[in-house]
């Protein structure tokens, strides 16, 4: 019963630790070498990792998390275009003054 509720307890601080937010991609967009398709998805930031996920398709990617000088209005998502691809660099949060940027 111990080990059941230690278990438990680890799971809780691990999701507690996470913070989730959503972005829409309007257009096809590359993370971490892997394209997705335009849709809502799902932002779980921990420290320096993001993962982005919708149904079954996930991609986590190391990112900076900076802090901006006021909140942002909107959420928004910065490209770099390469070899005809748009490849995700920046994704600044809407109502709050984080921004990931993407190594």
């Amino acid at each position: 019963m111990k080990r059941l509720m230690f278990s438990f307890a680890i799971l809780a601080l691990a999701v507690a630790s996470a913070d989730t937010f959503r972005v829409t991609l309007f257009q096809p967009s590359v993370v971490s070498g892997q394209e997705l398709k335009p849709g809502e998805y799902k932002l779980e930031v921990t420290d320096s990792k993001v993962v982005i996920s919708k149904g079954k398709t996930a991609v986590q990617a190391s990112v900076k998390v900076e802090k901006a000088d006021s909140k942002f209005k909107s959420t928004s998502v910065r490209y770099a275009n390469g070899d005809g691809k748009l490849t995700v660099q920046e994704i600044r949060l809407g109502g709050t003054t984080t921004r990931l940027v993407f190594n």
